[in-house]
């Protein structure tokens, strides 16, 4: 089966040229937003003055934090029930748009308390969603998944829903302000996406053809993530395009071994997501199919592994993981079932140790 259920606009001034698909959503919108960069790339004025257009009436929650928490869910649902809100935009990236979706669910679910976040088994029923990607590594515009800090379990993890937005707009001009730093993480973390979804035992062929493409489109902005040349508009477009393939196949797939043994880099040590997660890959792909290795590699324009970690090295740094940490996160995948099962090769906690580059066992 592939199923996909998002529509997409993909062009510049997407919003304001296909206002009304936004009007049938709702009356009151609420959007979740970061800080500051839904504000600074011009996303959140573009939505306001749309919904202004349309005489539709919104609130801003603009609290969201890298890595978003249950706390920040429920105080914005608790905020969304108040202003009685009938559909929510998530404006940002993974961050904002993982915690819109969680955000919809519970303001739908108003007599559940933060526990029903985590419980297995329930509707995944929610509000209409509306997503406008500022960064180019989730793809979380056009995935069912809302990735969620648990403080009280001090992890990550992905909330038992399926949750699907309804509109994704797609628009390469929000990514002109963003940091090459920025860029190099989430475009990694895009790389990442589209590397452990063909690399896996759910894959198919329409899993695969949305890797294959999403590579191909991937590669066309290497030179630029490793400062060669100053990005066009095309190129944003091609980042955010290539995000959005990868979305498309984790969709299908889900992630694998690197995005799990990444969390708690992420958690414990405040690694960037895509910088985390691209740290294993290494490991990852060593332990793969070589002719499955050497598709991926070839299609994003990589000789083989090496030519792919100078890649990392030189465009995320080199970083530097205590043999301590790399030790717990390897006891929490070994307990992982499903991600293990991911993995189309044998695995047990010995490779795990050789994908995270444990010496000492």
């Amino acid at each position: 089966m592939f199923y996909m259920p998002v529509k997409v606009f993909d062009e510049e001034d997407c919003i304001n040229k296909n206002s009304k698909e936004l009007s049938v959503l709702g009356n009151k919108a609420m959007l979740v937003t970061g800080r500051n960069s839904a504000r600074k790339c011009g996303a959140l004025q573009d939505i306001t003055e749309t919904l202004k257009l349309l005489k539709i009436s919104w609130v801003e929650f603009s609290e969201v934090e890298e890595n978003p928490s249950v706390e920040t869910v429920m105080k914005a649902r608790e905020i969304g029930i108040a202003e009685k809100v009938d559909f929510i935009v998530g404006i940002g990236g993974g961050s904002p748009m993982d915690a819109a979706k969680a955000i919809a669910l519970m303001i739908r679910n108003n007599e559940k308390n933060r526990h029903y976040l985590f419980e297995e088994g329930n509707s995944s029923d929610h509000l209409p969603l509306a997503m406008v990607p500022t960064t180019c590594g989730t793809g979380s515009e056009v995935t069912p998944f809302s990735v969620i800090t648990n403080h009280a379990t001090q992890s990550k993890v992905s909330i038992p829903y399926k949750i699907f937005a309804n509109l994704a707009f797609i628009d390469g001009k929000y990514l002109r302000g963003v940091s090459r730093t920025v860029l190099s993480n989430t475009t990694m973390d895009a790389f990442a996406h589209l590397v452990e979804s063909y690399i896996n035992t759910k894959a198919t062929d329409y899993s695969r053809m949305c890797v294959n493409a999403g590579l191909e489109i991937w590669k066309r902005s290497k030179d630029i993530i490793l400062g060669e040349r100053k990005p066009s508009d095309d190129d944003y477009k091609n980042m955010l395009r290539a995000s959005m393939m990868a979305g498309m196949a984790i969709t299908h797939t889900g992630t694998s071994l690197p995005h799990a043994l990444s969390y708690r880099l992420t958690y414990t040590d405040n690694i960037a997501h895509g910088r985390a997660c691209a740290y294993f890959l290494k490991g990852f792909l060593r332990e793969a199919d070589p002719a499955m290795r050497a598709h991926v590699l070839g299609l994003a324009g990589f000789e083989d592994i090496e030519d792919l970690q100078n890649y990392y090295v030189n465009t995320c740094g080199n970083l530097k993981v205590s043999e301590e940490l790399l030790e717990q996160t390897v006891q929490d995948v070994i307990s992982m079932p499903g991600k293990l099962s991911s993995a189309p090769f044998e695995t047990d906690i010995q490779v795990l140790r050789r994908i995270a580059g444990i010496s000492s066992f």
